[in-house]
């Protein structure tokens, strides 16, 4: 029986991210010179994991890492904010890569190499199901199989976060645990597609309202520099985002979701935690980077602009 307190356990992928960076992207079959190469701690579950513990929730990593030169720095964010790793393992594989190219307004490009973390099978999930079973928000992506992604749904007893990034197939009971299914435009037009086999709306909030209507508790859609949406019976929430200057957007989605499950499992509103995790999102793309760019408790968030409400 673990002896932590209910705090977020995070189930998902561990990288070494290579930024680029450059002045703008290339064309298809351009060569183009880049300006600065640096090699940073990434993957959506450990950016997620890191953003989470920054801002003081106890924040448990289940995952896997390889045995080579990309190891230590991609375990290294991790240690730094204190996230316990003791559900981390190595295999004989290599480390999870991230190639990042960022230009000069901020965009990003990614190409993943899963490594390590295409390994993280249904029984190194069920070796952690204590650990899952223990966290008040269990948080899952779409960069380990779905094999294991439902091997960690069915361990829970909390609240599930599933952030369905990349979209992959997942069994309907399984996507349905999701309180709150967290997806961005595109991530939440391609889940209906999956669940519907329709089209979704053009009106983001009519996409949020018809994922809602499919069976999950809770829908939050980011909406990137306009800020974001949550659906739920009582309606649908706008949440505007700060106005800020852009640095890098990268990971800026992952700071959001950590600061939304760290709310969450302080015990904030889902409404209240939106509107915080959109504040910690704006406040990641003034850094570049992804995990060095996220905030800790000291650090003066900006503020949103004052026109949320919530849409019939």
């Amino acid at each position: 029986m673990s002896t932590r307190p209910p705090g977020v356990v995070v189930v998902g992928s561990i990288n070494a991210d290579l930024v680029v960076t450059l002045e703008r992207h290339p064309q298809p079959g351009e060569t183009l010179l880049g300006r600065t190469m640096t090699v940073m701690p990434g993957g959506k579950g450990a950016n997620q994991a890191v953003a989470a513990a920054k801002l003081g929730a106890p924040t448990t990593m289940i995952g896997a890492v390889g045995r080579d030169a990309y190891t230590d720095v991609a375990l290294s964010g991790l240690l730094a904010a204190g996230v316990h790793t003791d559900g981390v393992e190595r295999l004989e594989t290599t480390t999870g890569v991230a190639i990042v190219e960022v230009d000069d307004d901020g965009e990003n490009t990614i190409v993943v190499i899963p490594g390590a973390n295409g390994e993280v099978s249904p029984s190194l999930v069920s070796s952690a199901a204590g650990l899952i079973s223990d966290a008040g928000v269990l948080v899952l992506q779409g960069e380990i199989p779905a094999a294991s992604v439902a091997a960690a749904v069915a361990a829970a007893r909390g609240r599930v976060l599933i952030n369905l990034a990349p979209v992959v197939e997942l069994e309907r009971s399984t996507l349905l645990r999701a309180d709150p299914l967290v997806v961005n435009e595109h991530e939440g037009a391609l889940v209906l597609a999956q669940l519907t086999g329709a089209p979704a709306p053009s009106d983001h909030a009519e996409t949020a309202r018809a994922l809602l209507a499919c069976g999950f508790g809770s829908v939050v859609m980011t909406l990137g520099g306009a800020g974001a949406l949550l659906a739920t019976p009582s309606g649908v929430l706008e949440a505007p985002a700060p106005r800020v200057s852009v640095v890098d957007t990268t990971g800026a989605g992952d700071a959001f979701v950590g600061a939304l499950a760290a709310r969450l499992v302080a015990g904030d509103a889902l409404s209240d935690a939106v509107a915080f995790a959109v504040r910690v999102g704006a406040f990641a793309v003034g850094a570049e980077g992804a995990q060095p760019s996220y905030p800790s408790l000291s650090d003066v968030l900006p503020e949103a602009p004052s026109e949320a409400g919530v849409r019939a």
